[in-house]
């Protein structure tokens, strides 16, 4: 355990360093536990999530960072692998492809890639998936568009 405090006091550091490095990702660690962290992650551009702010929740296991983090979206969001309801990613690297070279910082751009290239072969989200992959790319992006709008965007008073 203390390893891993370490090693999250050394990315906390770094993303305190760097915060404008990365201006699509804004990574917050919990005041009272390090090993709970949120982030702030904008849709990449050129997808039905550009404009979108997309919160992320991470419970980081005392085994880090031999182990993945368990990352889930805490804001809606429609997409093939991001379950609707729970917000359970279904991201190799947080599963069977970890490796302890990965860093939250480069688990949120995987993220972020992921929502730029969606695998609707393995989806948690099977009416996400379904849309791609029978070919309705208009249909998908429509729907993903509304949530983003809905859920991810500044309501304007």
């Amino acid at each position: 355990m203390q390893a891993s405090r370490a090693r999250l006091f050394k990315e906390y550091k770094e993303v305190q360093r760097e915060k404008t490095a990365d201006p699509d990702i804004q990574l917050i660690c919990d005041d009272s536990n390090i090993f709970k962290w949120t982030a702030l992650i904008k849709g990449p551009s050129e997808t039905p999530y550009e404009g979108g702010v997309f919160q992320l929740a991470f419970a980081i296991p005392e085994q880090y960072p031999l182990l993945p983090p368990q990352v889930r979206f805490l804001t809606k969001i429609f997409h093939p692998n991001v379950h609707f309801k729970t917000g359970e990613i279904c991201l190799d690297i947080l599963k069977n492809a970890w490796s302890p070279a990965w860093t939250l910082q480069s688990v949120c751009r995987a993220i972020i890639a992921l929502m730029a290239h969606p695998e609707p072969d393995s989806p948690l989200n099977c009416d996400s998936g379904n849309l791609l992959r029978s070919g309705d790319i208009r249909g998908f992006q429509s729907m993903a568009r509304m949530y983003t709008k809905l859920a991810a965007m500044p309501k304007k008073t």
